[in-house]
């Protein structure tokens, strides 16, 4: 049985595990959302965890790694437009060429700059992001119950785990209550229908493809000097597909997003936490525990893509009726 401390040590685990899956999950809701689907979130992840590493390294500003990790990402982002809007090329292949794209070349070019094998050299200090203590948090952690949820489990966050929260309603926000929320989800839907009122079926797409490179930015950014101290080769480790899974769970929706990639970070933070679970009749092996959160992955996709309906122009390229 665990006690309230462990409790709490694993949902802030999980809080940190989640952010940059929530960063992910909400970047394909509006690339897809728009009827662009893009299954190259991993690898725009990807480049942005190693260009925002190389820069914060250089310059040992956390700050230029993020912009550079945006950057970096907004590039991969452009490319797939390019190929999959403006030449109207094949969605899907454009997704898996910028993973492959991103995985070799971030290696690549790690180990021609830096030498270590594809790796970055360890951040320290303004290269990387550190934690925030929230006003009040020492002074309310000896309050039973509500202290320890508030001083470990709510502050004592880097700055980019408040910032994926608040994209959530954010994100609501501009898809359910602004003009160009509602012409984006009428462009995954009718793009007819948005380009006989006058509107720019392209832009839009273009509009949307661009946010999601930006949440893969910081979602990369995040993992390479929030969570980590540093670029790894692949350090991504699937995350693009478990946010795509995610996204699929939650029908397309930014409230359901946050529940959704909640739930593979909690998984996640069990197979840390206990990685040879005993459950008293039996031991769940190390590898099975970290092994669950792909494992729901596959569950999911096979048992929600045929229920989740994705928007109806989604996958395929627009071309105007003359």
């Amino acid at each position: 049985m665990m006690d309230f401390p462990t409790i709490i040590q694993i949902l802030d685990s999980a809080l940190r595990l989640m952010t940059p899956l929530l960063l992910a999950c909400l970047a394909g809701l509006y690339s897809e959302r728009a009827g662009v689907f893009d299954i190259g979130l991993e690898g725009k992840m990807l480049m942005a965890a190693f260009t925002a590493a190389s820069i914060a390294y250089a310059t040992g500003n956390a700050w230029l790694g993020l912009a550079a990790g945006i950057a970096g990402a907004l590039a991969l982002s452009l490319v797939h437009g390019l190929a999959s809007i403006t030449f109207r090329g094949n969605q899907l292949i454009s997704g898996v060429a910028i993973n492959f794209l991103a995985s070799g070349l971030t290696v690549l070019l790690g180990q021609k700059i830096f030498g270590l094998g594809g790796r970055t050299p360890s951040l320290q200090g303004a290269a990387r992001f550190t934690e925030i203590t929230l006003p009040f948090a020492e002074a309310l952690r000896p309050v039973p119950v509500i202290g320890p949820i508030y001083a470990e489990l709510i502050s004592g966050h880097t700055i980019l785990v408040y910032v994926a929260f608040a994209m959530v309603p954010l994100t609501w926000w501009v898809l359910y209550r602004t003009r160009f929320g509602l012409r984006l989800r009428a462009v995954g839907e009718n793009p007819a229908s948005v380009d006989t009122a006058g509107v720019s079926v392209t832009r839009l797409r273009f509009a949307a493809v661009c946010i999601c490179g930006v949440l893969c930015g910081l979602a990369g950014a995040y993992l390479a000097t929030g969570i980590s101290a540093g670029f790894v080769k692949e350090m991504t480790a699937g995350r693009g597909f478990i946010a795509l899974a995610a996204l699929i769970f939650a029908k397309w929706r930014p409230w359901s997003a946050l529940g959704a990639t909640f739930l593979f970070g909690l998984l996640e933070a069990l197979a840390n936490r206990f990685p040879n679970l005993d459950i008293g009749f039996m031991t769940i092996p190390s590898m099975f525990m970290s092994a669950l959160p792909y494992i729901l992955t596959v569950i999911i996709l096979a048992g929600f893509v045929g229920r989740a309906i994705p928007p109806r122009a989604g996958g395929e390229p627009y071309v105007k009726e003359r």
